[in-house]
């Protein structure tokens, strides 16, 4: 089955997901000068963190099916569940804004962002069953530290905004932070599988 569709059809869910996020932000109907922008500031904020986050979902999911050779229904199945959860980020991301980080909009955003990664998580182990173990894949992802790490940290984050939302928040910015840095593992292993290619060639 070709890839392209699932590809085309992610891009344009996940671009239509930051479309809706800055639409939560509405322009002051009253006033011209900065002071009119004060109340914005927490929207703007989580409108931040959640681009950082859809940013990190797309760039990561644009490398796994760059090294996909196939698609079957599974993996169709396992990237709508991830899409899913994912058109709920303007939601839950606009509430918390909204509401200044209080506490049930903070641990309903913490908990979409779990089953955001969770979700992702599911469709790479179905995208490694089905390409094979020695496949390209596979060896670009490794144990995968970084998923396994994060999964945690946002289960934390949740109980901890019990006690303080801002400390559930700060665990969510950290995951991010720590996302944010490039993960070349992907775009290595097809560089060095390009180069074992050229060379069988010649």
């Amino acid at each position: 089955m070709n890839k392209g569709r699932l590809e085309a059809f992610s891009d344009g869910v996940i671009a239509i997901i930051i479309t809706i996020m800055v639409l939560e932000i509405k322009v002051p109907e009253h006033g011209e000068t900065l002071a009119t922008l004060k109340p914005l500031i927490p929207k703007f904020i989580s409108y931040v963190l959640s681009f950082i986050y859809v940013g990190i979902y797309w760039n990561n999911h644009h490398h796994l099916l760059h090294a996909v050779k196939k698609v079957n229904g599974s993996i169709l199945w396992a990237n709508l569940n991830f899409l899913f959860w994912l058109s709920l980020f303007p939601f839950t991301a606009g509430w918390m804004g909204e509401h200044h980080f209080a506490l049930w909009p903070v641990i309903t955003y913490g908990t979409v962002l779990l089953l955001a990664a969770i979700s992702y998580t599911l469709l790479v182990i179905i995208i490694k069953k089905t390409e094979g173990q020695h496949s390209l894949v596979v060896h670009a992802i490794g144990n995968d530290a970084k998923g396994k790490l994060s999964l945690p940290f946002y289960i934390v984050g949740i109980a901890l905004s019990f006690i303080n939302p801002w400390i559930g928040f700060a665990l969510y910015f950290l995951v991010a932070c720590i996302w944010f840095i490039p993960d070349r593992r992907i775009e290595n292993a097809i560089r060095e599988q390009s180069l074992i290619d050229d060379n069988k060639l010649h």
